[in-house]
């Protein structure tokens, strides 16, 4: 059966695992608990990763497999043309393309999909064998995110977006902790804004050791304008904050914003997963280098494609980063009358920078980014500009003129 028919009772987001299982019942707690130290003892302290799995009427089957064999397989030879047909993928494609297709797919499948999987990594299937009955005396919700715990994830599109503060190791270890924690509360503040405004966002944070990796853990184009969005207004708060600070508590940042593919893993902490996901892939490979050329205050965005649903077509195709940003413009409407330090939002205008032309529009500047392997890239330049009804406007980024480090690339 191709990976495209499966099916599966998944939420379009990936849920806040800690917040679900302090909803449950006690009874339902206590089944859970008995399945995720089932699920523990097949894990082996981070030895394997449980790719799938599959509800029966009493337990679950799952696809368990040692963690290296995933890289292993990725590296290895030419898939066969039956199993890139299973996996829905055509002639050509690599083993490391199938792989992410598994990765990429839901953790609940069907018992036969399952099986397929496992004939193609060489591995069997295990039944786990408890008194809970899936779906009834636990959700499949549940079930799937005790699962996820254990597994991998590759996501292929998400937008991130990277805060970093300037200047960060020559601080006191004092100043270093306030300003985090400074970060922090904009972040907060930032997500109960948008809360407010009934802009749904499930956003997840990593830190960097100096500034933090945020993303949404919905999955939609939506999604990742709502993740601009919300970069907006943690920039709009750092900015306010900034400008009645009388002391060196508050960050100046650097900020970058790109989308692109990722692992999603559960680091071990002690014997045991955490309940908060990490990251990584391109899309952090990606703001890494951008950040290293970024100056103090300047919103970079990389040049990005990203999949969205045609609403003529009813088909999915790419929009580079130019259209998404002009997507992005036209929802801000939304984030009108948003309340920022006492003062309501008038209006915000986002764009990428250039020069004025002869009509009076202007250009986009594209720009390249050489990093410390000589790989280029190339990136925008962002501003955003907030309007308030009784104060003064706020102007987050920096302009052209102060980009002489970087290298012209074209215009758009």
């Amino acid at each position: 059966m191709p990976a495209d028919t499966v099916e599966i009772d998944e939420p379009e987001s990936d849920p806040d695992i800690g917040s679900i299982f302090d909803a449950l019942s006690t009874s339902v707690q206590e089944s859970s608990a008995l399945l995720d130290r089932a699920l523990h003892d097949y894990w082996k302290v981070g030895r394997n990763v449980i790719l799938l799995w599959s509800p029966k009427r009493q337990g679950i089957e799952i696809l368990v497999i040692p963690h290296y064999e995933i890289a292993n397989f990725a590296s290895g030879t030419q898939p066969s043309p039956e199993s890139l047909a299973t996996m829905g993928l055509a002639d050509g494609a690599t083993a490391s393309n199938l792989m992410d297709k598994i990765l990429a797919g839901p953790k609940q499948v069907s018992s036969e999909y399952m099986g397929q999987v496992a004939d193609i990594l060489g591995y069997a299937t295990e039944d786990i064998d408890l008194p809970i009955v899936p779906g009834e005396d636990l959700s499949l919700r549940v079930i799937d995110s005790l699962v996820k715990r254990y597994s991998l994830s590759y996501v292929d599109d998400r937008a991130v977006a990277l805060f970093d503060i300037v200047g960060f190791s020559l601080l006191s270890p004092l100043e270093q902790v306030t300003q985090l924690n400074s970060l922090a509360y904009s972040v907060n503040a930032a997500h109960s804004k948008m809360l407010s405004k009934k802009i749904d966002i499930t956003f997840a944070r990593s830190t960097t050791g100096d500034g933090f990796y945020v993303w949404n853990r919905d999955r939609s184009i939506q999604a990742n304008i709502n993740l601009y969005h919300f970069m907006h207004l943690v920039m709009a708060d750092n900015a306010i904050a900034t400008s009645k600070s009388k002391s060196n508590v508050t960050p100046r940042l650097r900020t970058c914003f790109h989308v692109g593919g990722h692992y999603e893993f559960y680091q071990s902490e002690g014997l045991s997963p955490t309940i908060y996901s990490y990251i990584v892939g391109d899309v952090t490979i990606e703001l890494a280098r951008m950040i290293d050329k970024a100056i103090p205050g300047q919103v970079m965005v990389g040049d990005f494609l990203v999949s969205t649903l045609d609403q003529k077509t009813e088909k999915i195709r790419k929009i580079g980063t130019v259209e998404f940003l002009e997507r992005t413009q036209k929802t801000l409407s939304n984030l009108k009358g948003l309340v920022l330090s006492g003062d309501a939002v008038d209006s915000i205008n986002c764009y990428l920078t250039g020069d004025r032309k002869d009509d009076g529009s202007f250009s986009i500047k594209k720009y390249l980014v050489t990093d410390k392997h000589d790989l280029t890239r190339n990136v925008y330049n962002a501003k955003i500009n907030i309007y308030r009804e009784n104060a003064a406007p706020i102007f987050v980024g920096v302009q052209d003129q102060e980009l002489k480090h970087l290298e012209f690339a074209a215009t758009d």
